[in-house]
């Protein structure tokens, strides 16, 4: 079938603007894997009217209230390639099928890169995090770590200490803060420890201790990291769109990237923070768009 608009990516981005797109009457074929980056988060926050949701059932929800219009198809798997055939995209996946889209939407999202550290894996999501907005208020009061090799770790320190009094900054041994920002930090009795961590100590995913290299042990029941973040979408060499320098897919304030009929919304286009909200509207603008594009070609063409 001959699809209006390709959506890669059923997260928030993907999912809101093909709800837009389906109220629109537009026809929308809705790709996704199925492998969101929030799936070991227990709780969702932020999301007026869903603050505190479960990515399952935020996904569950959503799928309803999307799948609710016929024009909307969902097919569950991983796209493998994108390519423009005249003034449409043939898209494929894994599992063999392809589809043809007068335009195309990529809402693919983001990958996380975190430091090899034992312990994490079994505390990310629980006890430790990335994102101050999403879970600073269930850590509040707590002793907690602020782990980052990157210059960001000064902010993100700035921002927790209005969750948390008590905490400690962990850069690595990396040189990233200055002499001004280290005063600042101290002067807010908020430690800075150079040695790198060598491994987080809890039970159940609820943290406890960190470990360092040199063989020090502090308690802390709680932290936020700041992983690398890639975008998942791995398309630019076979459509040739702009990238940043993040790495996210450039585009202008409606979605709409360097290559015409492609659109990007999300973390696709590295958006930060990165939170729910913000890739919701960032979908729904996009598939605006989308839809008005659609609209002023059918009209020339008549």
């Amino acid at each position: 079938m001959r699809y209006d608009c390709a959506i890669i990516g059923g997260g928030p981005a993907g999912l809101n603007a093909a709800l837009v797109l389906g109220r629109a009457r537009r026809k929308v074929i809705l790709l996704d894997n199925n492998r969101p980056r929030n799936a070991v988060t227990h709780a969702s926050h932020g999301f007026i009217t869903r603050d505190g949701v479960t990515p399952a059932e935020f996904r569950r929800i959503a799928y309803e209230e999307v799948l609710r219009y016929p024009s909307v198809a969902h097919h569950s798997s991983q796209v493998t390639d994108v390519r423009r055939t005249g003034n449409e995209f043939s898209i494929v996946t894994e599992d063999g099928l392809s589809f043809t889209a007068r335009k195309l939407l990529i809402a693919t999202g983001l990958r996380e890169i975190f430091p090899d550290i034992p312990g994490l894996s079994e505390h990310y999501g629980r006890s430790l995090f990335n994102c101050p907005y999403c879970d600073g208020w269930e850590l509040r009061d707590q002793p907690l770590i602020v782990l980052s090799d990157q210059p960001g770790v000064f902010h993100m320190a700035k921002i927790l200490y209005n969750w948390s009094k008590d905490l400690i900054v962990a850069t690595g041994g990396a040189d990233v803060l200055t002499k001004e920002q280290r005063e600042l930090l101290a002067s807010r009795n908020i430690r800075i420890i150079e040695q790198p961590v060598t491994v987080f100590i809890g039970s159940e995913g609820k943290l406890q201790q960190v470990e360092f290299a040199d063989g020090t042990r502090l308690g802390r029941t709680g932290g936020f990291i700041a992983p690398r973040l890639q975008p998942k979408a791995a398309f630019q060499a076979q459509l040739g769109y702009e990238v940043t320098e993040t790495g996210g897919i450039a585009t202008n304030e409606m979605g709409k990237s360097s290559v015409p009929g492609v659109y990007a919304a999300g973390d696709a286009s590295y958006v930060m923070p990165s939170q729910l909200i913000y890739a919701a509207a960032q979908g729904s603008k996009a598939a605006m768009a989308i839809n008005m594009e659609l609209t002023e070609e059918e009209f020339a063409s008549r």
